[in-house]
């Protein structure tokens, strides 16, 4: 195979990739200009053209960012803050071809604060070869965006500089990516007019924005979100009280210029990010210390009240959570999200003290809704508050406009059943990228369940591949995963096999109601 088979010419510059077998796939492709020195805090804009074909067979580096032992980001990775990369994988010879196909743009997660699209959980060919198998040939990309302060500190007038500063940095970076696709990705045999975007937990979170993104109207044609934490999304008093903690976290001198803090070596801003991350949560229990904000801007309102008043976009939507979200978060003894019967109770009344005027459903009427021990009880209403009750109030706006499919992933192996994880945050990612740890190292199938474990995989993979391809996510079980309506309130339990199943979360939105709980 020559070098030409796999270069391609963007409308930036040539860029030459790979072939493994039936994959081609470019990696570090730069979507923007490298976001430092003056443009740090400043929103992701066109990178400078090239002439010589760029070797696209290496990843570039991800996002400065804290070292979290959950996410494997792959031997050798380097971090910089010049880290606005992409990656693509299609199916041999699609580029050369001038093939239209399917293409899933995926957001990762990591709460705002680590993550990246080059981890070895999202390296695309299996998908795309899953795609050829089942005859839905695909095209995937990854990116990063910029994480922590250097995407979502909101400086608002903390510096009397407000120009000088931009905020949701990071959430400009994936609507530039996403123009960048809609641009070029027909160059890799892609289809601009069948874009899926697709995340998990802040990457989903991103997903329930975009809906509400002016900015990025026609740049995406579906939407999946998996465990969005679709509330957290915060006004501009609440983003610039974390800014505060950052700026005191970096001993920042009263009336610190633009430009003294954009000197500020990166590695003193993931320490001081790193610490206000840790802190947040416990000052102000069931927040995150960075996420998107209400700018009035590139996010003019808060996304779920936009979609609630059927300002989004009209696009198809599958969105769901896991059955047993916050175990994972338990388990780690992290602060991040609140487990405890004090926690949820010191959440409520921080929601309370906030917003006096919000209708909060009484402590029983909530409770009333859950069994169990107190620790159970707690576990469950912070899984709901954070996940699946958004899920819910979107499913129910969105689907009044436009198709949406909802689903909860209750699928667990034996081991992570007797373990107490079951169906944790963050589960179902290696059965949708087809690349579930596989070594003796891996510990998820010690006391069994591969087999079934293979038969799940193939089957949210056809569903994922076939909701992007056309919007219908459709697989081999005789389960009918029928749009969501009001009053048929139908969803997918996805486990060992797939049951279709209605009003399974009536209880919930009888006892949560439906005002949208949420920080602000």
């Amino acid at each position: 195979m020559s070098a030409d088979a796999v270069t391609v010419e963007t409308t930036f510059g040539p860029v030459r990739g790979s072939r493994d077998a039936d994959v081609d796939v470019w990696r570090g492709i730069p979507f923007a200009a490298p976001p430092v020195g003056p443009l740090r805090w400043r929103r992701a804009r066109d990178p400078q053209p090239w002439t010589q074909p760029r070797d696209a067979t290496g990843f570039g580096p991800v996002c400065p960012q804290p070292t979290m032992p959950v996410i494997d980001l792959g031997p050798g990775t380097t971090s910089d803050e010049d880290c606005l990369y992409l990656n693509i994988w299609s199916p041999a010879g699609a580029a050369a071809e001038g093939e239209r196909r399917p293409v899933l743009v995926w957001l990762h997660g990591g709460a705002y604060i680590c993550g990246s699209g080059s981890q070895p959980l999202y390296d695309g060919t299996a998908l795309v070869r899953a795609s050829l198998d089942e005859e839905l040939p695909a095209v995937v990309v990854t990116l990063n965006y910029r994480m922590g302060a250097l995407g979502f500190a909101h400086f608002g007038d903390l510096t009397g500089a407000e120009a000088a500063f931009d905020a949701n940095c990071g959430l400009s970076d994936v609507v530039q990516a996403l123009r960048w696709v809609r641009a070029n990705i027909e160059r890799f045999g892609g289809d601009p007019d069948r874009v899926t975007v697709f995340g998990e937990s802040a990457g989903g979170g991103l997903v329930t924005t975009l809906l509400a993104v002016p900015a990025a109207e026609g740049l995406f044609a579906r939407a999946i979100a998996q465990s969005s934490p679709a509330t957290s999304i915060y006004d501009h008093e609440r983003g610039v009280r974390h800014t505060e903690l950052l700026l005191s976290e970096l001993h920042a001198p009263e009336g610190a210029t633009a430009e003294q803090l954009r000197g500020l070596p990166v590695a003193a801003l993931v320490t001081a990010s790193t610490r206000v991350f840790n802190d947040v949560p416990i000052r102000y229990p069931g927040t995150i210390a960075y996420a998107p904000v209400v700018d009035g801007d590139l996010v003019p309102r808060d996304p779920v009240e936009a979609i609630q008043a059927g300002d989004a976009h009209d696009v198809p939507l599958m969105i769901g959570t896991n059955r047993d979200e916050t175990s994972l978060f338990k388990w780690m003894k992290a602060p991040l999200m609140p487990v405890t019967q004090e926690q949820v109770g010191a959440m409520f009344d921080l929601i309370a003290q906030e917003q006096p005027e919000l209708a909060i459903p009484p402590e029983d009427q909530v409770s009333g809704a859950y069994r169990g021990r107190s620790s159970a009880k707690s576990m469950g209403i912070s899984r709901d508050l954070a996940f699946r009750m958004p899920a819910l109030w979107i499913a129910e706006a969105h689907s009044r406009r436009a198709p949406v499919h909802l689903y909860r992933y209750d699928w667990a192996t034996p081991l992570f059943r007797v373990l107490g994880i079951g169906a944790t945050h963050a589960t179902e990612l290696p059965y949708v990228w087809g690349n579930p740890a596989s070594t003796k190292l891996d510990i998820s199938y010690r006391l069994g369940g591969r087999k079934t474990g293979a038969k799940v995989r193939r089957r949210m993979q056809q569903r994922w591949l076939g909701f992007a391809a056309g919007g219908d996510p459709v697989a081999d079980s005789p389960a009918l995963w029928q749009p969501y309506t009001t009053d048929g309130q139908h969803s997918l339990l996805i486990g060992a096999e797939d049951t279709a199943v209605t009003e399974l979360d009536r209880n919930l939105l009888r006892a949560w109601g439906s005002d949208v709980l949420s920080f602000r």
